[in-house]
């Protein structure tokens, strides 16, 4: 099942990301967490402004790309499996203690053994779970 791999793309938003991760940190002293942010931003009012800033900025971000470049979304996956995909994805976030931002950008960037850990079995997951719907299952094309 060929995809699209588009390296320029992907090369500017991980420099994007990790432009934020280092700005935010060399600006408020905070590690980009996303799940650390949005918790926050919900459970804590003191700094609840910057926390939605960030939040929208990655909203805003990823609809300013859709509309200025035209990249197509994916609009053909199946709802019950972006259901069972996103529980996944909160599970494994609460259970790990951080998600792929905070752990894999953030924590491997300061050599944190529990980051390095924790991207090594998300990585293998993730490597794992693409093999098992694409290939065992066939679901996605």
């Amino acid at each position: 099942m060929p995809t699209t791999f588009t390296p320029l793309s992907a090369l500017i938003g991980g420099a994007l990301i990790g432009l934020a991760a280092t700005w935010l940190f060399a600006s408020l002293g905070r590690i980009a967490g996303i799940s650390g942010i949005f918790n926050s931003a919900v459970d804590e009012r003191e700094g609840r402004g910057w926390r939605l800033a960030f939040l929208l900025g990655l909203i805003a971000g990823a609809g300013a790309w859709f509309a200025f470049t035209g990249a197509p979304g994916r609009d053909n996956f199946p709802l019950p499996w972006l259901i069972v995909a996103g529980l996944l994805v909160g599970f494994g976030t609460r259970w790990g203690s951080g998600c792929t931002s905070g752990h894999g950008v953030c924590g491997l960037a300061r050599l944190s053994r529990r980051s390095l850990l924790a991207v090594l079995v998300f990585m293998g997951m993730g490597i794992v779970t693409t093999f098992v719907v694409r290939h065992v299952i066939g679901a996605v094309a």
